[in-house]
């Protein structure tokens, strides 16, 4: 299931930077099953890549609200 920028929102940047990791890290493996043909949910990297986007986005937000000093 997809993340929503809803539910990303109430989060704090530390919050965030954990699920960008575990996100990355799942995006790692589905690429490695990819490869040696044992991948059974291909939609789930291009969801998986929006979820990053989303997170990414939702980081930048925060960064930019806190000013320079965050």
């Amino acid at each position: 299931m997809p993340l929503k920028m809803s539910d990303l929102q109430d989060l704090s940047v530390t919050e965030l930077n954990a699920k960008n990791r575990d996100a990355r890290q799942e995006l790692f493996h589905l690429r490695l099953q990819k490869v040696s043909s044992q991948l059974e949910k291909p939609a789930r990297l291009r969801a998986l890549r929006r979820d990053i986007a989303r997170i990414e986005t939702q980081i930048s937000r925060l960064r930019l609200e806190g000013g320079p000093a965050s």
